[in-house]
């Protein structure tokens, strides 16, 4: 098993940057008028996914480290629901999202996975 040396070495961190970039992508095609509504928060809460995840991995204590794992869940939980709500609401597709919410599973399980260690180990 590789050294984790910093929070770039967390698959976790690599996933939820692989979140926000596909953000970013769903971002372009968004309608303009969504720019200051669904746009800049589903940018903004895919964003604070891998910042929490760097943030808490930056932290002294592990008991540190799991708020910000809590808080980077909480983000992902907003970043799947404002994609589900482009849906619901006719902005997006299904398949324009399908990556982007496979990915907000995954890293729920990871971040999920990831908070009970820490709890258990400190």
């Amino acid at each position: 098993m590789d050294k984790i040396e910093s929070h770039r070495d967390l698959k976790v961190w690599q996933k939820g940057m692989d979140l926000a970039v596909e953000a970013y992508r769903l971002a372009k095609i968004l309608p303009k008028s969504e720019e200051y509504r669904l746009t800049n928060q589903l940018l903004r809460a895919a964003a604070s996914v891998p910042a929490n995840i760097a943030e808490g991995h930056a932290r002294g204590t592990r008991r540190d480290y799991a708020h910000f794992v809590s808080v980077a869940r909480g983000s992902v939980a907003e970043t799947e629901t404002f994609l589900l709500l482009a849906i619901r609401a006719g902005i997006l597709t299904k398949d324009q999202t399908d990556l982007a919410l496979t990915l907000t599973d995954e890293l729920s399980r990871m971040l999920n996975s990831l908070r009970q260690r820490l709890i258990l180990n400190s």
